[in-house]
């Protein structure tokens, strides 16, 4: 099995496809940035401070999963 690649903040589309796989009933206009900084936190291979994230960029994330959902 492979090991999950490790994920940072700064990886907004890594961190949406991961989202995607491993949350696929989740609406990202249904979550919101509390919850997803959670989700993305307990995602495999999150590596990062979960104290250095910032509200810019959870919104970016959270645009690009959107963005992404919307067009599967």
């Amino acid at each position: 099995m492979d090991t999950p690649p490790e994920l940072f903040w700064d990886a907004t589309y890594a961190i949406v496809l991961a989202l995607l796989e491993q949350h696929p009933q989740k609406s990202p206009e249904d979550v919101g940035l509390h919850e997803m900084a959670e989700m993305i936190e307990q995602l495999p291979g999150f590596s990062d401070n979960p104290a250095a994230v910032t509200e810019r960029i959870l919104m970016d994330i959270q645009i690009v999963w959107y963005e992404e959902a919307v067009n599967l």
